[in-house]
């Protein structure tokens, strides 16, 4: 695995986007990441004073889950300075994505870039599907992390290929084989073995009835986490699936960002 460099985070270019909130300023943001030119976006308040940064790591593989302005620019409207990687190879960014392998450094250089901004102070990583993996390795790698959230995240890769018949030819062409064959590779990109070395307090969503993400990745995650006697909160929705209805998604997403602020390490 590749590992971190000085010059990962580092900013190359700003240029503004149509925001779909007039209180939230976006920008899009290429950024170095592994010796690679890789975007992102950043969504930002427009008032004065610090706050905290919210690192937002996007679902799904290429267009599949790509990066929605008015989803950023809602975290943004909750007091956060939100910034979302689309990952490499994606809008125009160098290199291929390839599944919570190589491409969380893109994860790992976006939290060292967020950290980076002056009005920026204690930095919360959420994951959405596939971004549940990325958060939590980013959130193993920077202990500092001041909360963790995954929602409807993946929390085991080898579970997800075998769920998830319709990702198998991408997987093992991506990841280079089945778990059978390289267990390793899957073990690599599933954090449940690397949560010794996480220090932030975790929130775990997800709709039980959710069939792209099983709700099994929801409850090993929070096993693992118990036995290891981390700080772990668990809102499970009996009657959603993958994906919230708009008056619910609103209203997790105000109280998930409230969470955050109350349960964070300062």
């Amino acid at each position: 695995m590749t590992e971190l460099n000085f010059n990962d985070g580092k900013i190359l270019d700003i240029q503004r986007f149509p925001s779909p909130n007039p209180k939230v300023e976006l920008k899009v943001i290429t950024y170095l990441s592994g010796g690679l030119r890789v975007k992102g976006m950043l969504a930002e308040p427009i008032c004065a004073g610090r706050m905290d940064g919210f690192l937002y790591l996007r679902g799904g593989i290429k267009n599949v889950g790509k990066v929605r302005p008015s989803r950023i620019a809602q975290f943004a409207a909750e007091g956060f300075i939100v910034f979302a990687p689309h990952y490499r190879g994606n809008q125009g960014g160098e290199g291929n994505e390839d599944f919570a392998g190589d491409d969380r450094l893109d994860a790992f250089s976006a939290y060292l870039l967020l950290k980076s901004l002056p009005r920026v102070q204690a930095i919360h990583i959420f994951g959405f599907s596939r971004g549940g993996v990325m958060a939590l390795l980013t959130g193993i790698q920077f202990p500092d992390a001041a909360s963790v959230v995954t929602w409807g995240g993946v929390s085991d890769m080898a579970l997800t290929y075998y769920e998830r018949n319709d990702l198998r030819r991408m997987m093992k062409r991506v990841i280079g084989g089945t778990p059978e064959k390289y267990p390793e590779r899957y073990q690599d990109r599933t954090p449940l073995y690397g949560l010794e070395n996480l220090a932030s307090p975790v929130l775990i969503i997800h709709g039980v009835k959710d069939h792209n993400v099983s709700v099994e990745h929801a409850y090993r995650l929070e096993k693992r986490l118990n036995e290891l006697d981390k700080h772990v909160a668990c809102w499970y929705f009996e009657q959603f699936t993958h994906y919230f209805p708009p008056a619910n998604n609103r209203k997790v997403v105000e109280d998930l960002t409230k969470w955050m602020k109350s349960n964070g390490k300062k």
